[in-house]
């Protein structure tokens, strides 16, 4: 999860004394999102845990990198700035951006769920002032929003979903080593998502999910993690969450026979760890859809 506290772009523009926070929201399901103000700046990022996606509202156009001053910002101009990168900022002028922060397990459980590769295998480009007028309408209409009101908390997630997916398809390549030793191997990896897929209605464990692949408990969730990019109960989480919600668009079931198709011991406990990762109620979500 995104705490904005412990985010490094987003605590270096919270020190400056330009830099102005218009609002932020932590949208609960690793990603978290800031609107900006700024005027004659510098700025410094210094290898971030998180990756961030921001775009140009208003002005940019003497806002530079410090090794490319001749390259410049415009309003609608995206960058791209992936966890573990460094880049130093000078602002002249004024500016106004929106940002997009997106946490090492929310980006691995998306390049899992569209690539259906291990996340390690796959490099995000850094990039500076991107066109890409689409990317560019999704954050327009994240602005027009109250990212805090509930009644629009579940559309701020969803298009914040939308950005991070076409992130993924456009700016995601393979890594030039993809031969990635202390993980699980590929015929694991394929077994444990298949068996976890056909018994998401059913009590999961440690201690099952390492038998399958013939791993001692502490072994099994340590290579999880560096193949999956998340530990074992994320990543079983946001799959009983992924099935919720297409059953929520698809199906006419009850909450509580939702709640149980998808291994929740109860539809107030389903309610609340929906609500916490997509930001909003069950039944929002399938009213939205409707």
């Amino acid at each position: 999860m995104i705490q904005l506290d412990q985010n490094q772009v987003f605590q270096s523009l919270a020190s400056s004394p330009h830099a102005r926070l218009e609002r932020s929201a932590e949208l609960g399901d690793g990603m978290a999102l800031a609107q900006w103000s700024n005027h004659h700046d510098a700025r410094e990022y210094h290898s971030p845990r998180d990756h961030t996606l921001s775009c140009y509202l208003a002005g940019g156009t003497g806002t530079f990198r410090r090794e490319r001053p001749y390259d410049k910002g415009a309003p609608d101009k995206l960058c791209v700035l992936p966890a573990g990168h460094e880049s130093a900022w000078v602002i002249n002028g004024e500016i106004r951006l929106a940002h997009l922060y997106i946490g090492a397990e929310r980006f691995a459980l998306d390049s899992l769920r569209l690539f259906d590769r291990e996340p390690r295998e796959l490099q995000l480009h850094e990039r500076t002032f991107l066109d890409d007028p689409m990317q560019a309408r999704r954050f327009r209409q994240l602005i027009a929003l109250d990212w805090n009101e509930p009644g629009e908390r579940l559309l701020t997630s969803s298009l914040a979903h939308e950005l991070l997916g076409h992130l993924l398809l456009t700016q995601v390549a393979p890594r030039h080593h993809p031969h990635l030793k202390g993980g699980l191997a590929p015929h694991q990896r394929r077994l444990l998502q298949d068996y976890i897929e056909q018994h998401l209605d059913q009590p999961l464990d440690l201690d099952g999910l390492a038998a399958l692949v013939a791993l001692s408990p502490y072994h099994f969730a340590r290579m999880f993690r560096t193949s999956f990019g998340v530990p074992p109960h994320r990543y079983l989480l946001a799959r009983r969450l992924t099935r919720a919600c297409q059953l929520l668009r698809d199906s006419t079931l009850s909450l509580g026979e939702i709640a149980l198709a998808c291994g929740f011991a109860s539809a107030s406990h389903f309610s609340n760890r929906f609500r916490a990762a997509v930001g909003g109620t069950p039944g929002q979500y399938r009213a939205a859809f409707s």
